[in-house]
């Protein structure tokens, strides 16, 4: 098969030259780059002429058929996006950008325009692209979110990276499948209130983490947490967060001190799908060392509003919001009441606790239709009350 070219607005794709070589070596050896390909360490001039002359011999064979990403006025190199044909229907798709030209927007034109040209093809028959990547590249599972590919999972030690074995996940793409995502990716937006931002979780994050869920008050109330709380099961936690928010499964905030960026606590939203695609559940843990200071409700505030706000204002458009608390567990029953929530009622001996009791559950909630910007309460007198008794 001849090498072909593509005008995909934005971008051209067309075939890799000898005078791309330079560049490819620049590609090759960024660090993102070693991170997370299979390229060798270290990555020289001889081995980008080997990988020109590979990418001819997989066209002339039909059995890898790449495309060089270059600017449409320039014709410069900006990247790679390759087929890798199995001969039944199925091929590999694989990307990587130039770091000049990350940011732009760039591998997402480039890889729905290939799948198009792909299926397009009638003598390749191809039925379905797979997609795969090491756990935790993010920006090569967005591009292929936005293009509509559909993670099936993570196969665990799946990829040879240099002699060691890498968690990889994967995904596909069928022939009739739309080239649009198919759910939200959800994003924590920064949210700033008195004494408190909410901010996505960091990996920094990770000793506060562990200094508050090593709390016997917070292991008390939160007997599921991991036990002993690690600093790897911190680091899982803070990964983890990533994957609920890809998957539309919920938003989740690391509440931080705006002067010194310190961990406060942890505040999560979890889709309520049986309640209802407009309904979530609110969840919040403390620092010990951020207790008695009004940040727990004013960190439920912030995120109650978010969740209310319409989504074409930036919020999460949400009916419902559902808080679940043991009976004894007074003091998160106050935050909830003081961010405009109300009992709607208990569940008897739901509530198992670290010491081996079980407590009530008292549910309460709260709608977005009878909730008024600063909540039921005059927020200084609610937070002064909080800051006395929590």
């Amino acid at each position: 098969m001849d090498p072909q070219v593509i005008d995909a607005g934005g971008v051209r794709l067309r075939p890799h030259r000898a005078d791309d070589v330079p560049a490819i070596v620049e590609q090759c050896i960024d660090p993102e780059s070693q991170r997370w390909t299979t390229v060798p360490s270290p990555y020289g001039r001889a081995d980008a002429e080997e990988f020109v002359d590979l990418v001819a011999r997989g066209w002339e064979e039909e059995r890898s058929l790449a495309f060089a990403l270059a600017d449409p006025a320039t014709d410069a190199f900006l990247g790679s996006i390759d087929l890798r044909l199995d001969g039944a229907g199925a091929a590999d798709i694989g990307y990587g950008l130039h770091p000049g030209a990350r940011g732009r927007g760039l591998t997402t034109v480039a890889l729905r325009a290939v799948a198009d040209w792909a299926f397009a093809q009638q003598h390749l028959a191809l039925q379905v692209l797979q997609w795969s990547a090491i756990v935790g590249n993010w920006a090569s599972r967005r591009a292929a979110w936005r293009v509509g590919f559909r993670v099936e999972g993570t196969l665990r030690g799946q990829l040879n990276q240099r002699g060691t074995r890498r968690d990889t996940w994967c995904a596909t793409l069928l022939r009739d499948d739309p080239r649009q995502p198919r759910t939200r990716w959800l994003r924590p937006a920064r949210l700033t209130g008195a004494g408190v931002v909410l901010r996505p979780f960091r990996a920094g994050d990770a000793e506060g983490c562990v200094e508050a869920c090593t709390d016997p008050r917070t292991r008390h109330w939160l007997p599921q947490l991991p036990d002993p709380y690690t600093a790897e099961a911190a680091a899982e936690y803070i990964a983890t967060r990533e994957e609920e928010h890809a998957a539309d499964r919920g938003v989740f905030w690391c509440a931080a001190d705006p002067v010194d960026d310190r961990m406060l606590g942890s505040f999560g939203l979890h889709l309520d799908r049986d309640g209802g695609p407009d309904t979530a559940e609110l969840g919040y843990l403390l620092h010990p060392a951020a207790r008695g200071r009004g940040i727990a409700t004013t960190a439920a505030r912030l995120v109650r509003r978010h969740a209310f706000a319409p989504a074409d204002a930036g919020g999460l458009g949400l009916r419902r919001l559902v808080v679940c608390a043991a009976q004894g567990n007074e003091a998160s029953v106050r935050v909830a009441q003081r961010a405009g929530f109300v009992r709607t009622g208990v569940d008897r001996a739901a509530a198992p606790l670290g010491d081996g009791t079980v407590d009530d559950m008292v549910r309460l909630d709260q709608l977005a239709s009878t909730t008024a910007d600063g909540g039921r309460e005059d927020r200084q007198s609610a937070e002064a009350r909080e800051r006395r008794n929590e």
